[in-house]
C-alpha cells in the first residue's frame, strides 16, 4: 500500500510557496506516495495549480469545492474535516507551520507519525506537545530551508530546489494583457500588502512606473487584490501613461502574469512569492521583516531591506508612525531594477 502522508500548512499565500519544496521533495522520495494538504479555503487556490498532491482537504471552507478537494463548510465541518482525515489512516502528518492549532490537526488526523519542528524554531511552543517526532532545521536562514529539513527528516533529497506551481495557459488573459500592451515587455508592481507596514508609498510606485518606461521602455501594470483596486488606479493615474490597471485575476491568473514579466517590484506579499515561483525577475521591498528569511531565492533577485533599522519586526503597523519601508527610495528601486533587468532570467 502507497505511503500516505498529510501535510498541514493552512496559511497563507506567501507560506504555502514557500512549503512547496517540500511536495516536491517526497515526491522524489517516493513517487508513489499519496500526498494531501490540510488547507484553509482563502488560501486553497494556489493548491490547485500544484503538482504531485493527491487531494487538498478544505477547512473553513464556504461551500463544496472542485473534485480535487475534500472540502468541509458549515459550523459542524471542522468534525467533519477531523473524521475524514482519520479515515485515509496516514502513515505521517508534517507539521510546517508551528502554531498549537496546526499541530493538533497533524496529531488529530490520527497519523501514525507526527512530525513538527523542535520547540525553539516553533511560533507557539507548546505545539511540541502534539508530535511524536521533531527536526532542528539548518542554520540556513530561509524558511524554505527551514521547512526542506522535514523532508530530509523523512529520507527525501532536498535539491534541486523545486516548485511544483503551474497555472497553465490563460488564453483570456493573454489576450487582456495583448490588448492593453500590446507584444511590448511589461513590468508588474504590486503596491498592496495586507500589513499597511509592509506598503511601500504609492506615489513612489507611480514614479517608479513613469522611470520604468523612460528608461527600460516597459509598461508597467499594476495589480490589485480585494480592497486594493482604488490605490491602484491612483498609482495609473499618476503615471502619466506608463502604467496599466491590471486585470481581474484570480490566483491562476496572477501567476500566469508573473510569469510573462520582464521585472516585478512588490513588497514582502504573496504576489512576490509567486512571482518568485514562477522565475520572474523580482526588486523585493523589505521592511519590518527580514528578506533572508522570506525573500526571493533566486541569487540574481535584488532586495532593499530596512528591517536591519526596524523597530516594530513582524508588526502589522508601525509603531513610531512612520513606517521604515518610506525610507527606500525611487532611485534606489530603480538602481536596483536597473542591474536586475541586466542579469535577465533564469533559463526555463
Amino acid at each position: 500500500m502507497p505511503t500516505r502522508i498529510l501535510i498541514v500548512r493552512l496559511s497563507a499565500l506567501g507560506d504555502i510557496v514557500h512549503a512547496l519544496p517540500v511536495l516536491s521533495a517526497l515526491g522524489r522520495q517516493d513517487p508513489e506516495a499519496e500526498i494531501d494538504w490540510l488547507v484553509e479555503e482563502a488560501y486553497a487556490p494556489v493548491l490547485s495549480l500544484v503538482d504531485g498532491l493527491r487531494q487538498r482537504v478544505v477547512v473553513r471552507a464556504r461551500a463544496p469545492r472542485a473534485q480535487d478537494a475534500a472540502s468541509f463548510p458549515g459550523g459542524l465541518g471542522y468534525l467533519r474535516a477531523l473524521a475524514f482525515l482519520r479515515r485515509q489512516r496516514y502513515d505521517i502528518a508534517l507539521d510546517l507551520q508551528g502554531l498549537i492549532k496546526s499541530a493538533a490537526w497533524a496529531r488529530l488526523s490520527g497519523a501514525r507519525r507526527v512530525v513538527g519542528f523542535a520547540r525553539g524554531h516553533l511560533r507557539e511552543p507548546q505545539a511540541a506537545w502534539f508530535y511524536t517526532e521533531t527536526v532542528t532545521p539548518p542554520d540556513a536562514p530561509h524558511v524554505i530551508r527551514k521547512n526542506l529539513a522535514m523532508a530530509a527528516h523523512l529520507g527525501a533529497p532536498v535539491s534541486p530546489l523545486d516548485l511544483p506551481l503551474d497555472p497553465g495557459t490563460r488564453p483570456e488573459l493573454q489576450r487582456q494583457v495583448e490588448a492593453a500592451a500590446g507584444h511590448a515587455p511589461y513590468a508588474v508592481l504590486n503596491p498592496g500588502a495586507a500589513w499597511p507596514n509592509k506598503r511601500w508609498p504609492p506615489e513612489r510606485f507611480a514614479a517608479l512606473a513613469a522611470a520604468l518606461g523612460q528608461r527600460h521602455g516597459l509598461v508597467s501594470f499594476i495589480t490589485w487584490g480585494p480592497a486594493e483596486r482604488e490605490l491602484s488606479e491612483g498609482i495609473v493615474r499618476a503615471a502619466g501613461g506608463a502604467a496599466i490597471l491590471a486585470p481581474p485575476t484570480d490566483i491562476a491568473d496572477l501567476a500566469a502574469l508573473m510569469r510573462g514579466a520582464a521585472l516585478v517590484v512588490a513588497g514582502d506579499t504573496g504576489p512576490l512569492h509567486i512571482a518568485a515561483a514562477m522565475g520572474a525577475p523580482i526588486v523585493g521591498l523589505y521592511g519590518p521583516t527580514w528578506p533572508e528569511r522570506n525573500g526571493p531565492w533566486d541569487p540574481r533577485d535584488e532586495v532593499i531591506s530596512r528591517a536591519a533599522r526596524c523597530q516594530c519586526h513582524h508588526k502589522r503597523r508601525c509603531q513610531i508612525g512612520v513606517p521604515c519601508i518610506d525610507d527606500i527610495t525611487v532611485d534606489e528601486v530603480l538602481s536596483a531594477a536597473d542591474r536586475r533587468l541586466e542579469k535577465g532570467r533564469r533559463a526555463s
